[in-house]
């Protein structure tokens, strides 16, 4: 029996440039699909490695066909037109990831509004946009999906407290997937989460979160790539409404080795934001021995 494949699919995805976005896209362009690249960055920053030229190059290089599109998923006019664009290059959309977000890990006293602001309108509000405007090119696509890179809805007060304003903003994303999964159902189109267990080596992680110490102790983003890609292959009709964190998923599809995802052997992996705790990993967090 062949092995599922992506190849002539076509995937838009948000934040696509660098990181998570980009890898998501790499693996499918393994398989042949075509990937709209939706991100804001199309002139190069030192400390934001990556455009959305770039990118295009490597699904290309990867073996896909690229479209890089300029997108603020903020603004509702550069939404509608890139996924029309999409749609009129490719011939459809079939997958739709929402991938861009924004973090601050501050405290109600320390979040500034206009922070605030940011956070909401990519996170929970560019979510649900790009996610409306796309479903009708899905309801025409056969096994269609749209995926969040959101956490559990885990109601825990650990995850609000020290920074409730991004909590707010990333479970936004997971209440959209929740409302969505029910209201397409009906449809066929699959409205799923991924979060990973452990940090992933991203620009974020590096710049933002803990530098070159937790970049070591991270995974690569591989790891969510490759849970994103068993995601699309699963019958839409059949696999919606989950909410998957990528090791278990993984191990859940027959996956038994999961050290090569590690960005330092010799380190114990750091485990990330909103990971349920009766979420048990499926291989050893700590370092390896020998």
């Amino acid at each position: 029996m062949a092995a599922p494949t992506l190849k002539g699919k076509t995937l838009f995805i948000t934040g696509a440039s660098r990181g998570i976005g980009l890898a998501i896209g790499l693996r499918a362009a393994r398989d042949g699909a075509n990937v709209a690249i939706a991100a804001k960055t199309a002139e190069p920053n030192a400390k934001l490695p990556g455009t959305i030229y770039t990118a295009a190059k490597e699904i290309e290089a990867a073996g896909g066909r690229a479209l890089p599109l300029i997108v603020d998923v903020r603004e509702e006019t550069s939404v509608r037109r890139a996924l029309d664009e999409t749609a009129q290059h490719f011939g459809g959309i079939d997958i739709i990831v929402n991938n861009a977000s924004a973090i601050s890990l501050t405290d109600s006293q320390s979040t500034e509004m206009k922070r605030f602001d940011l956070m909401h309108q990519i996170n929970t509000r560019g979510t649900f946009m790009v996610s409306k405007f796309g479903a009708p090119y899905l309801f025409k696509a056969d096994n269609p999906h749209i995926l969040m890179l959101s956490p559990p809805l885990d109601m825990k007060e650990k995850w609000f407290a020290g920074h409730t304003a991004y909590t707010m903003a990333k479970f936004g994303m997971s209440i959209v997937v929740l409302g969505l999964a029910g209201e397409f159902r009906s449809k066929g189109v699959a409205v799923n989460a991924l979060w990973p267990r452990t940090t992933i080596a991203t620009a974020a992680v590096k710049n933002l979160l803990g530098g070159d110490a937790l970049m070591r102790a991270s995974r690569t983003p591989e790891i969510l790539a490759d849970a994103a890609h068993l995601v699309f292959c699963k019958p839409a009709r059949e696999f919606t409404g989950r909410f998957l964190i990528d090791d278990t998923f993984l191990a859940e599809n027959g996956v038994t080795e999961f050290d090569h995802y590690r960005i330092d052997p010799t380190r114990d992996l750091a485990v990330d934001f909103f990971v349920p705790d009766d979420s048990v990993a499926p291989a050893s967090l700590t370092r390896r021995a020998g």
